[in-house]
């Protein structure tokens, strides 16, 4: 018999997945604290779960293009998290404000999944205006990230599936 991840046999999880279906919590039992009725256990920002670990990679001839990334993160823990696309809920907002409420629901699910952003190894980042908007997410990013920061890619594209949405961002953390 297929080995029970959260009342979810492994068989059928695979075939939701595969379905085209992913969550922004694989792993964490296939049901948040929250959707559980439960109150997801509270973490400091820059705690990290146990049994995580990251090192940054800093090699002398491979220089970081600017502050707060890593050229590459070496992880080791238990789970992976995958975070989809997340965007502000303002669309109207100033970017740092649009940046800000995208990071804080990527904290959420972070979060949600027993982790932080202590545990964040990834971060690729897509703006419609992107010369316009870097600026602002390498300040506000500052908030956020912990040390050694996560790898993180920053992407100019013409438009995001959302009409109206100009920054989208999704996350990687090992927990």
């Amino acid at each position: 018999m297929a080995e029970q991840a959260g009342g979810v046999s492994r068989r059928k999880a695979v075939r939701w997945l595969s379905a085209g279906t992913t969550g922004a919590v694989l792993g964490a039992g296939f049901m948040t604290p929250a959707a559980r009725g439960q109150q997801p256990a509270a973490r400091p920002r820059t705690g990290r779960r146990s049994g995580a670990q990251r090192k940054g990679i800093y090699p002398s001839n491979v220089k970081a293009a600017d502050a707060f990334y890593s050229p590459a993160i070496l992880a080791q823990g238990r789970q992976t998290l995958f975070i989809s696309g997340q965007g502000p809920d303002d669309y109207d907002a100033d970017m740092e404000t649009q940046i800000r409420q995208t990071l804080e629901k990527i904290g959420i699910l972070l979060e949600e999944a027993g982790g932080s952003w202590g545990n964040v190894v990834i971060v690729r980042s897509f703006f419609v205006h992107l010369l316009r908007d870097l600026a602002a997410f390498r300040k506000v990013r500052q908030e956020f990230y912990v040390k050694p920061y996560p790898a993180s890619t920053a992407v100019g594209t013409p438009e995001l599936a959302i009409p109206g949405l100009e920054v989208e961002i999704e996350a990687v953390a090992v927990l």
